[in-house]
């Protein structure tokens, strides 16, 4: 018996034990349902994706919310992309247990919290694409364990926290597309657990730090878009495990070493342009197996474009806008050395002075490639027809050199082909037919060449035309119905200063989404068509210097979003309409026409009152013929008319 009582004791303690523990975890429990609701409350869901947050159910079965499986605690918080909007309640941080959040893809504002610092469990933070205003609460530094912060694509202002510089097991730090300013602190070089690290489109300044080349396990570092200077610490091009370098668009400046290749056996992707860099392009960048973009436009680099043969994982190459090429006859051999980049996309050279011809190797290059600029160069020769062979084609922009002979006729099997930028070239002979096959084409510019002929009826198949501007040639003959039917046009129809002739069809009342176009310096003839007066979206409509004859037709007043109107040297005749006064005119053009009764002379009762109003510029030879230049601000009163 005696031992009886020790036994009841301990049995004793224990249930009070598991009692005094059932109910400490109760409390905890609904410690964290009360914060929930809180955070509820300071938000706005017009979605109803936080329906379930009511007492039917255990919060642990509340959408967005998962529990830990031991204490039924709050681990982690994921509404993301879920519509809500409204402010992060600090009551967020009494949930003591939680390891994530994630509230991305949302509409939240106001600052984030500083209550989040209690979260000592806290190891993800993903709060990008919101309105988040405000610093970042320096005390996240107390969350030792986190390992991913992600607060991109906010409205986050001031310096970033040297403190955030004390969390060694962070692996991923974005703080992209913000408002920051101030300098990359140098704290961060404790951040020895650190992979991602990007911040571009800020406004950082000074240079950047030697110690981002100590960031051993570093393979992300996006600082573009910022106003950082000076050059780039030859620590960085010395880490190992650095796969994706990107530095586009700020004031970098200095040279590239020869050696970056080999002392950076894992880059993947390099993007250095819109800086101000000098020097050659390393030859060793072939040494990198693993490189799939090179972006070095915008730069000063000069000199030539080494052999890449051995990049056979090149995706993009992007060398324009800078002054490589010496507008010698091999500038470009070093398009041949791409044939073996297998899986090419995207090849840019324009805007150097590479001269010499295209090489026939072109139309070897990767099936894949979908884009090639080879413009405002000093390239000569014709344009090989094995450009044919690029069924991948989307751009091809090729405008500003002294390119000559035919347009390939091969063009016609780019399918796929969305731009076509052959203009200010020396290009002769006829357009080709075959780009009527070209049914995906969205923008084509053939201007200023020496191209000859009848514009293609076949043009009309391409029914997905924004633009066409066929301007500065020598064209002649008919305008085909089909291409001034071209409802898809929508931005500039440009057929001026060729030798066309015969009327403007009537299919021109097509142009139903056309915002300008352009007939002037033509030889076309008859009235202007009654059906132009459909085309409601113009804004500018240039039909000077050709044979037009009659009336100024009366449909033309329903363009009410009209702006430009030149009408001047044709062979247009009666009264000028009054209507013109009604619309929205910045420049209207009558002269050299032969329309009645037009004395600037006070007692002269046929003035329309928009001339009468606005004033005249007259002069002898305007006083039959009138042209009218509207100013905003500045108006003219006509004195007499001149003998």
């Amino acid at each position: 018996m005696a031992s009886f009582w020790p036994l009841f004791v301990v049995m004793f303690l224990s249930f009070l034990s598991r009692g005094f523990l059932a109910s400490g975890m109760a409390d905890r429990q609904e410690r964290d349902q009360l914060a929930l609701l809180e955070v509820k409350a300071k938000m706005v869901d017009p979605m109803g994706v936080l329906s379930s947050w009511n007492d039917t159910a255990p919060f642990c079965e509340w959408h967005g919310i998962l529990c830990s499986h031991k204490h039924r605690r709050v681990t982690m918080l994921d509404l993301r992309s879920s519509g809500l909007s409204g402010v992060l309640s600090p009551h967020v941080g009494n949930l003591s247990f939680l390891r994530e959040i994630n509230l991305q893809n949302n509409s939240f504002s106001s600052a984030i919290p500083s209550e989040v610092s209690n979260l000592k469990r806290l190891r993800v933070l993903y709060l990008q694409n919101n309105s988040f205003t405000g610093q970042i609460p320096s005390n996240l530094s107390h969350c030792l364990g986190m390992v991913d912060i992600n607060l991109g694509r906010n409205r986050l202002v001031g310096n970033f926290p040297s403190e955030i510089g004390s969390l060694s097991n962070l692996r991923g730090l974005r703080l992209h597309a913000n408002n920051f300013v101030g300098n990359l602190p140098h704290s961060y070089s404790n951040l020895s657990s650190l992979e991602h690290f990007n911040v571009d489109m800020n406004n950082l300044e000074g240079r950047i730090p030697h110690i981002f080349g100590k960031l051993k396990n570093l393979k992300f570092l996006n600082v573009a878009a910022n106003h950082l200077n000076g050059p780039i610490p030859r620590s960085i091009f010395n880490s190992t495990s650095l796969m994706v370098l990107e530095m586009t668009m700020n004031q970098l400046e200095g040279t590239l070493p020869t050696d970056i290749g080999i002392t950076l056996p894992n880059i993947v992707a390099i993007g250095l342009s819109l800086n101000m860099f000098i020097g050659s392009i390393p030859k060793s960048f072939s040494n990198a197996s693993n490189i799939a973009q090179i972006s070095i436009g915008g730069n000063y680099f000069a000199g030539d474009v080494p052999s890449l043969s051995t990049a056979t994982r090149l995706r993009w190459l992007n060398v324009g806008e800078n002054q490589l090429g010496s507008r010698k006859p091999d500038d470009l051999r070093f398009i041949c050395s791409l044939t073996n980049s297998t899986i090419l996309e995207k090849l840019g050279i324009d805007g150097n002075n590479f001269g010499g011809n295209i090489p026939e190797c072109i139309g070897n290059l990767s099936s894949t490639l979908i884009e090639i600029g080879l413009s405002d160069n000093k390239i000569s020769g014709m344009l090989p027809a094995s450009v044919g062979n690029l069924v991948s084609l989307k751009l091809l922009l090729a405008w500003g050199n002294s390119l000559q002979g035919n347009i390939p006729s091969s063009i016609g099997l780019l399918k796929n082909l969305n731009a076509l930028h052959l203009h200010r070239n020396s290009f002769s002979g006829e357009i080709p037919s075959s780009l009527g096959n070209l049914e995906m084409l969205v923008r084509l510019y053939l201007a200023e060449n020496n191209l000859h002929g009848s514009i293609p009826a076949t043009l009309g198949n391409c029914k997905d035309l924004f633009v066409l501007d066929l301007s500065w040639n020598s064209l002649g003959g008919l305008i085909p119905p089909g291409i001034v039917g071209l409802s898809s046009l929508s931005i500039v129809l440009d057929l001026s200063r060729n030798n066309l002739s015969g009327p403007l069809p009537s299919e021109v009342g097509s142009l139903i989404n056309l915002n300008e176009h352009d007939l002037s310096g033509n030889r076309l003839s008859g009235v202007i068509p009654t059906t132009i007066g459909s085309c409601s979206n113009l804004l500018g409509l240039y039909l000077e210097d050709n044979f037009f004859e009659g009336n100024i037709p009366s449909s033309l007043e329903s363009l009410r979003g009209l702006e430009d109107l030149n009408l001047s040297s044709n062979r247009l005749s009666g009264r000028v309409p009054e209507f013109l006064q009604f619309l929205n005119l910045t420049n209207l053009g009558l002269s050299n026409n032969d329309f009645e009764v037009l004395c600037l002379q006070e007692e002269c009762s046929e003035i329309p009152p928009l001339f009468r109003s606005l004033g005249i510029r007259s002069s002898a030879a305007d006083c039959l013929n009138i042209t009218y230049w509207r100013a905003v601000q500045k108006f003219q009163e006509s004195q007499d008319c001149p003998a």
